[in-house]
């Protein structure tokens, strides 16, 4: 008998060619199947995630699920994975049998995102690759104002990457808060789904609210333009984080 499992990865996306499988590099999910191979009779486990993060974006919360013919205890399969995973920045920080009728992706009742810019002069050292480095300074207060007008129930094709898959645009968006921390600006954004870069779309174009270059309002006539065109540019991935995905059935 087959036994679904729920797994919580975090990974590091510099160097990844994000979640989904790819040809041409490594994959957060290449990774895993590969890492299970040894579990199954060197033949790779698919793995299913809550969302397919782009190249780049990293996770602190990503979820996926995985069937199993042979029972094994939880912990051990996180122990085992990970011991497999070596040397790749991912890493399985928790799992459990799941729940009847479990899909990570299908089941999901919310998703959230953190998106970071570091906001200073100087050229980042540590923070390479994990954060979005702006030079010139940029309004929170204005940044924050502009955030409002896209909450709510709204057609975010302004907001969606020419590529994205979605069969509507309307999409119902929970939480986007902009809050300052010294010289980082941290941008928390939640809904139960989203278009394609609508994150990256969202934030480029509050950055341009931030620098001067629009007023707050103009965030309401680019959203009801309905034209990728009208909005602000796609923010880099580097900033991007899955933190964490909800579920009814369970929670970690």
């Amino acid at each position: 008998m087959m036994r679904r499992y729920v797994i919580v990865v975090e990974y590091l996306g510099i160097g990844l060619h994000g979640w989904q499988i790819q040809e041409n590099g490594p994959s957060v999910q290449g990774l895993l199947e590969s890492a299970l191979a040894p579990l199954n009779g060197g033949v790779p486990v698919p793995v299913t995630g809550a969302g397919r993060t782009d190249a780049g974006v990293h996770a602190t919360g990503q979820v996926a699920h995985l069937d199993m013919e042979r029972e094994i205890e939880p912990e051990k399969l996180v122990a085992a994975i990970n011991h497999h995973l070596k040397p790749a920045a991912v890493s399985v920080i928790g799992a459990r049998l799941a729940p009847e009728g479990f899909h990570a992706r299908f089941s999901a009742t919310k998703r959230h995102y953190l998106y970071r810019i570091i906001n200073r002069p100087a050229r980042l050292a540590l923070e390479e690759g994990r954060a979005w480095h702006i030079a010139e300074a940029l309004d929170e207060a204005a940044m924050r104002e502009g955030a409002k007008r896209l909450l709510g129930h709204h057609d975010f094709t302004s907001f969606r990457a020419a590529q994205c898959q979605s069969q509507s645009a309307l999409k119902t968006l929970d939480q986007l808060d902009v809050e300052q921390r010294g010289d980082e600006i941290r941008f928390t954004v939640s809904a139960r789904s989203f278009l394609h870069h609508q994150v990256r779309n969202m934030v480029g174009t509050l950055k341009l609210v931030g620098a001067g270059k629009w007023r707050p309002e103009d965030v309401s006539a680019a959203l009801e333009a309905r034209d990728r065109a009208a909005a602000g540019p796609t923010a880099p991935p580097d900033g991007l984080y899955l933190t964490h995905v909800e579920y009814q059935e369970f929670g970690f």
